[in-house]
């Protein structure tokens, strides 16, 4: 689909693109054969598509042979990609706000799948964390999404960047921005540029069964207040006293900022925060 195609489709539909729902359509047709190649799905896998819009990047997953399962929330485009790819047998349309779908009944444990998708800029941080929570998250991600987003996602300890949702999804991913996407290529064009991100499943867990909220917990409080001494604030969690045995058993200086600290520092943090505090993973 060119441009002009595109505000044809618009116009039948009687539609704008909402900046509400971060609607920029992709356009550039060697730019989206380069995300099928580099996506890391094989014919046969089963794939997630989250915000099809007009189906461009739908079109080349359906030819690749991946099963790709499409969450709409626009019922105007879902009405139109009902008409354009019902009839293939690799491709399912879901009509819903993709935030509030449950994955784990959609792509139930042991289930292997991807997620590859031009995301709605308006909901990608809520997506993605909503996956990082999912019992069964994808194998992979590949996203588009706003450079400062994918530039936080894959943010190192110790930059501006780095902050909760970098360490959450490094936990279970390893991320790398893959190419720095400019305006042009969208209709219309957003006001950013953009960043394709891959993610990849870590091969081991990083984090023992059962801590996932406690992590979540603690990460979160700590960035929180991430200009403040991690002494001070894993204080607060746990007491004075235990705050201090914790940051020597795992010998961290009390005076660290949150955001020097690794993934693999939360960890153990959060291990012995929980063999002192006893906090609640249920």
């Amino acid at each position: 689909m060119n441009k002009k195609e595109l505000i044809d489709q618009l116009e039948a539909l009687g539609m704008r693109p909402g900046r509400g729902l971060g609607q920029n359509f992709l356009l550039d047709s060697n730019l989206l054969d380069w995300i099928v190649r580099n996506c890391g799905a094989s014919a046969g896998e089963r794939v997630l598509e989250v915000g099809p819009g007009f189906g461009a990047l739908t079109e080349k997953l359906i030819s690749a042979n991946f099963n790709v399962t499409a969450i709409e929330y626009d019922h105007r485009l879902a009405d139109f990609q009902r008409k354009k790819f019902g009839s293939a047998p690799n491709f399912k349309l879901i009509e819903a706000d993709a935030c509030k779908v449950d994955y784990s009944e959609l792509f139930p444990p042991k289930t292997s799948y991807r997620s590859v998708a031009n995301l709605p800029y308006a909901i990608s941080s809520v997506f993605i964390a909503k996956l990082l929570d999912s019992p069964n998250p994808p194998q992979s991600m590949f996203f588009m999404l706003q450079k400062e987003m994918g530039e936080r996602l894959a943010a190192v300890p110790g930059t501006k960047a780095y902050g909760a949702l970098s360490v959450r999804t490094q936990l279970l991913y390893d991320v790398a921005v893959e190419k720095i996407v400019p305006p042009q290529v969208f209709c219309p064009p957003p006001e950013v540029d953009s960043a394709l991100v891959s993610f990849k499943l870590r091969q081991e867990k990083l984090l023992p069964d059962g801590l996932e909220k406690s992590f979540t917990f603690i990460v979160r409080e700590l960035f929180n207040q991430r200009r403040k001494q991690i002494g001070k604030l894993i204080g607060k969690i746990t007491g004075k006293e235990a705050a201090a045995k914790i940051l020597d058993e795992c010998g961290f200086a009390a005076d660290l900022r949150p955001d020097k600290l690794t993934v693999a520092d939360f960890v153990t943090l959060t291990q012995k925060i929980n063999e002192y505090k006893g906090l609640d993973n249920e």
